[in-house]
């Protein structure tokens, strides 16, 4: 998704091999703040040919990923009353089954009294027929944040876990019935990284305040530990063979993922993403460096280190069929990581 001061806010699709532009479809205003730079925060979900986008100001569509036919739009903030949040709409919808599930902190539209929205009925999250639209469940009333949410599995069951502005909550699948809460309170009501889920059993969780795992159970949540050495300020982190590596804030780390003890940590990327790949990190810098990084616990071991962009970098890089695509506020680059003849 790009943004164009003058046009709005396009969903845009590239031949992956030239970069050519083959569609692009408005999907919102121009939106603009102090501290998360221009356009739209979320990023798109593919589900073999449908692509799902969600704007900065709450619209949400569904595209034919080939040609950019619009199948069905809805706007969070008509339909469940949502407020656009200070730095805009930044969760990424959830393709689970056959249902889109979405952060979306509003009142549940479909619910009157006397013709008039009962605003009383909030939906946090919502999910939708990922074919139709149509809603099939709300749930919550928190206040939304920034995060996306997750499906994971534990003990066969499937379910459903988000972090809002004042919890991580576990939701059962089919109605949305809340399982669990474990209570995560930020300063500024921010949570901006995604939930990480480790199987068999165990979630963990990081804002700009702290780091914790949790391990879910039949009856609830437990935590396994707290602290403060894996603060992720919007960067999620990633799991590798029972160890975290992320941003805490703008230090690169290696923590254990059992007992939340630092095995490594180093500077050079400011506030960066990261992606694990053939037992290696790629880390994109915040000031557009590009790394390679040994995924070992053992000690920070750096293989290359290249400037390639200009401008913040805040999206995390992507890797298919060998091409890496990365990009900044104003440009988007692919790199060819196949080993050469």
């Amino acid at each position: 998704m790009f943004a164009d001061s003058a046009g709005g806010e396009f969903a845009v699709c590239l031949d992956a091999a030239s970069g050519e532009e083959l569609w692009r479809l408005r999907t919102g205003n121009y939106y603009k703040d102090s501290q998360g730079g221009d356009g739209p925060r979320s990023t798109p979900t593919v589900d073999g040919e449908v692509v799902y986008v969600l704007g900065a100001e709450g619209h949400l569509f569904a595209l034919r990923a080939f040609t950019g036919e619009q199948l069905w739009h809805k706007s969070l903030v008509e339909e469940f009353g949502s407020d656009i949040p200070k730095w805009g709409f930044s969760t990424s919808p959830l393709v689970e089954g056959q249902l889109l599930v979405v952060e979306a902190g509003g009142v549940d539209g479909n619910i009157l009294v006397d013709m008039v929205v009962d605003r009383t009925a909030k939906a946090t999250a919502v999910a939708l027929d990922k074919a139709t639209g149509r809603t099939v469940w709300t749930a919550l009333d928190d206040k939304m944040s920034y995060s996306s949410p997750i499906a994971y599995s534990v003990n066969g069951n499937r379910h459903i876990a988000f972090i809002n502005a004042y919890a991580l909550v576990g939701l059962a699948v089919e109605d949305g019935s809340e399982l669990w809460r474990f209570p995560w309170k930020t300063r500024w009501d921010v949570s901006a990284a995604t939930p990480v889920f480790m199987p068999p059993d165990r979630i963990f969780v990081s804002s700009g305040n702290d780091g914790a795992v949790v391990r879910v159970g039949a009856d609830g949540v437990d935590e396994v530990w707290k602290n403060s050495k894996m603060k992720n300020h919007f960067g999620t982190s990633i799991h590798v063979d029972g160890h975290l590596y992320g941003f805490d804030k703008s230090i690169l780390k290696c923590i254990d993922a059992g007992s939340g003890e630092e095995r490594w940590k180093a500077r050079g990327y400011a506030k960066g993403t990261l992606i694990a790949a053939a037992d290696h990190l790629i880390v994109l810098g915040e000031r557009g460096n590009l790394g390679l990084v040994q995924a070992t616990p053992e000690a920070f071991v750096e293989k290359a280190n290249v400037p390639l962009m200009q401008g913040r970098c805040w999206t995390i890089p992507t890797l298919a069929h060998g091409m890496l695509y990365v990009r900044d506020e104003e440009e988007i680059v692919a790199v060819n990581l196949r080993r050469q003849p």
